[in-house]
């Protein structure tokens, strides 16, 4: 095992600049999720620590080692892809054992090695089968194993769930997770897949546009955006944003103003932020049904068995609740919903930046 630490990192292809000076700590057996939106650079990093892309700029240490210039092979690290990159004609034994094979291996180490792997992943049993004989699940875990034969410093992981269904995804997060709480091997995973990214790591780093916007823990992350993007990017339904401005009472309590003259309750807000544009961020679980509350009309009822997704509308804004109890509603009704004034937040409109 060894800790990867990304300093100052750049990429260009041609006069284009696609990873603009990244910097990320990864500790020895951490697992550490990149995660962003399509094209933000996060499976291009990953390829720059593999070896697979050349940096333009600054270091990559694996165990305090640059590893700038190494090719891929004398990194020390195992790589996951996303379409497991399994040889066909290769039974599962040969997969996993190939590049045992390649380093010419005792044969005996080379077996101890595949059957360890294989109980680990509940293969023993397809060891002698071909990829075209396997499920999506069991040739990732293939793609897995044939990793975990290697005994790497660092896994790397390419979005390795995203050709599998949806309840495929759970369980093989599950398993990748155990995984690594029996290994405790160093790892980078890269996935668009924000409830993957909360539910894996322990430690999320969020990219767009070739920078990192916010890393830390998940729940970290969750509660405490750093601004706009991770608190839109971060939480399934994504954070409510509701434009307006600060207004102070009477009585000396700040309250948030809309553009329509609708008041949402705030606990506190900066002193000067006065009549300055903001953006007032409340989470869907952190309303409550209540006659105190703001009142606000039905739009859509989205009931899920566990919970209940509301959409409303507030002014002019869509706003969406999730509520746990089963509530009977109907388009078009009006109700009065109160948010946790505790948990709701305030962004700089200008900056993105939380106050």
């Amino acid at each position: 095992m060894a800790s990867v630490e990304i300093r100052e990192v750049r990429k260009s292809f041609g006069g284009v600049h696609v990873i603009h000076g990244v910097s990320i700590d990864v500790a020895d057996g951490e697992f550490v999720i990149l995660v962003g939106p399509s094209g933000c650079g996060k499976s291009t990093l990953l390829r720059m620590i593999a070896g697979l892309e050349e940096i333009s700029g600054g270091d990559i240490r694996i165990g305090g080692r640059v590893v700038n210039n190494l090719p891929p092979k004398d990194r020390d690290i195992a790589m996951v892809f996303q379409n497991y990159a399994l040889y066909p004609h290769m039974t599962v034994a040969e997969n996993m054992s190939f590049s045992l094979m390649l380093k010419r291996a005792p044969k005996d180490e080379i077996d101890g090695r595949v059957k360890r792997a294989a109980e680990i992943l509940a293969l023993t049993p397809l060891l002698s089968r071909y990829p075209r004989q396997l499920s999506g699940g069991q040739r990732q875990r293939v793609a897995m194993g044939r990793a975990i034969v290697r005994d790497p410093q660092v896994f790397l992981f390419d979005e390795p769930l995203s050709n599998l269904d949806a309840k495929l995804r759970v369980q093989m997060r599950a398993e990748i997770k155990e995984l690594h709480q029996r290994l405790r091997t160093t790892t980078v995973y890269v996935t668009h897949d924000q409830i993957e990214a909360m539910t894996m790591a322990d430690k999320i780093v969020v990219m767009h546009d070739g920078i990192v916007e916010q890393s830390g823990p998940p729940l970290e992350l969750y509660d405490r955006p750093a601004n706009l993007f991770v608190a839109s990017f971060i939480g399934s339904p994504s954070m409510n944003l509701i434009d307006g401005t600060v207004a102070i009472g009477s009585d000396g309590r700040p309250s948030f103003v809309t553009p329509e003259g609708v008041h949402l309750p705030l606990s506190a807000a900066p002193s000067d932020t006065a009549g300055k544009p903001l953006i007032y961020g409340i989470r869907p679980e952190h309303f409550t049904v209540s006659d105190a509350g703001i009142p606000v009309k039905v739009v859509v009822i989205e009931p899920t068995g566990s919970e209940t997704q509301v959409v409303v509308r507030l002014g002019n804004h869509d706003i969406v609740g999730l509520f746990r109890e089963r509530i009977a509603l109907q388009p078009g009704e009006t109700i009065h919903l109160a948010p946790d004034v505790g948990k709701a937040h305030l962004f700089d409109k200008a900056t993105g930046s939380r106050l």
